[in-house]
């Protein structure tokens, strides 16, 4: 087979590359490198299953020659990251959503099979849990830009849903929750590499709010062995799965706990919401996947515990200082 993976360079794309080529798959990737990086795709590049092409998801017609060279699709590229979307809303609602509609219309036309990645961020407000695919969403005001990225990815949802229920494009929904893993940076408040980056400087790490929201951490390779088997289930079809690890840690627990894994003299400091973010910035204080779902599917489950993930971004960030 040969997919086009969007946002391919990125730090989840690239592992997705790799596993499909380890398959014997061909990968076509498309990046315009605002977030990923084409390091991440390096080791790949004298691999004749593979092609690169720089462009954005907003060019239609190099969208739809792309996705005319696929056998399917697997759409990862948008603008992420609760920095980035309270610094530039307008940008990133106009790359998750017109964006997304690009790529659907193109596998549409030549009827691919479309994998579409959305996140935790859906849920909201909702501080119930484990929380299921059919719960509520509860959110803000519109008028705060924290809300922005999940109503723009709930888009992206009801897109896909109406494409294959109104069109019959073969569609799968996926919520990605807090993914984490080598390549990944925290350039974008990526809360793992941003922490293992102040420990290992013995810098103070900067803890948003109180500390005591809570967060489940979900190893890259979980997620990308998910991905690949629900594009190969015709029973995905139609089906939005959370992705997810039920191993649920607050904030300042898990600063702790890299302090302690990396040896670190670091210290704890908490910045308000409003200094780290922007005034009346609202946070999730919980956010635990149900994923009996997913589970039942594709048998799936994590195979890799939080101090193994740490210690596999501790490992990178080390090696990629050198």
């Amino acid at each position: 087979m040969k997919y086009l993976i969007t946002g391919g360079a990125g730090f989840i794309g690239s592992h997705l590359a790799d596993s499909l080529i380890a398959k014997n798959n061909k990968v076509i990737i498309l990046d315009n490198l605002s977030t990923g990086r084409y390091g991440n795709l390096a080791h790949l590049t004298h691999n004749p299953g593979f092609k690169f092409v720089e462009g954005n998801i907003l060019d239609e017609k190099l969208v739809d020659k792309l996705v005319d060279e696929a056998d399917g699709v697997f759409h990862l590229a948008a603008a992420v990251g609760v920095d980035l979307i309270v610094k530039k809303p307008l940008e990133s609602m106009t790359t998750n959503i017109k964006g997304s509609e690009v790529v659907l219309e193109a596998a549409h036309r030549y009827r691919k099979k479309i994998l579409i990645t959305s996140t935790s961020e859906i849920y909201g407000k909702n501080v119930n849990g484990p929380l299921k695919e059919e719960d509520d969403r509860i959110l803000g005001s519109p008028l705060k830009s924290r809300w922005s990225y999940s109503t723009a990815k709930a888009v992206d949802e009801i897109l896909a849903y109406i494409y294959c229920k109104e069109k019959g494009l073969p569609t799968v929904i996926v919520r990605l929750f807090n993914t984490v893993g080598p390549r990944q940076t925290g350039a974008y408040g990526m809360v793992i590499p941003r922490f293992v980056s102040q420990a290992l400087s013995n810098k103070d790490i900067t803890v948003y709010g109180d500390g005591k929201q809570s967060r489940c951490f979900l190893h890259v390779r979980d997620v990308v062995e998910a991905l690949v088997k629900l594009i190969n289930t015709e029973e995905a079809v139609g089906e939005v799965f959370n992705i997810g690890s039920q191993e649920e840690i607050t904030i300042k627990d898990l600063a702790e706990r890299i302090i302690k894994t990396t040896g670190s003299n670091s210290g704890l400091i908490f910045i308000p919401y409003d200094k780290a973010y922007e005034k009346g910035f609202e946070d999730m204080q919980r956010r635990v996947p149900d994923i009996k779902k997913i589970n039942k599917l594709i048998g799936f489950k994590p195979t890799v515990d939080l101090n193994e993930i740490i210690k596999s971004v501790v490992a990178h960030i080390k090696q990629d200082s050198r």
